[in-house]
């Protein structure tokens, strides 16, 4: 299983950011279920962060075409969003370190995002 997760930075040890179109890097984690450990990962540069507007489709564009299962992220916009229900990309909330965020992932702990997130849009559910 593949999953994305907004990040400040490069690595396991980085917080995952909660800007989903403009953070800085996703990193893309695959997961043994079974063993219920991280396989591997990588790290790929948001390139649509500075983008005028946009950015969440941007971003969700990227994350598709990495064929991940799922997302996690602290907030997530209506665009980035709807762009997940498209691919059937599952969406939940996190927030510390990624490292820490992706074992609650594997334990079943994170919390399913059912709509957009964020001052604006405020609709966990």
């Amino acid at each position: 299983m593949k999953i994305a997760i907004s990040s400040t930075g490069n690595n396991l040890e980085s917080d995952v950011d909660a800007r989903f179109g403009r953070c800085n890097y996703f990193l893309i984690v695959e997961i043994d279920k079974k063993k219920k450990e991280i396989k591997n990962f990588k790290a790929i540069e948001n390139t649509g962060k500075d983008q005028m507007g946009g950015a969440g489709i941007t971003a969700g564009q990227i994350v598709a075409n990495e064929k991940v299962n799922a997302i996690i992220t602290t907030n997530l916009g209506p665009r980035a969003f709807s762009v997940f229900e498209q691919f059937k990309i599952k969406a939940y909330q996190g927030q510390g370190k990624i490292k820490d965020v992706v074992q609650d992932f594997i334990e079943g702990k994170s919390k399913e995002l059912k709509d957009a997130t964020g001052p604006q849009h405020v609709g966990l559910k």
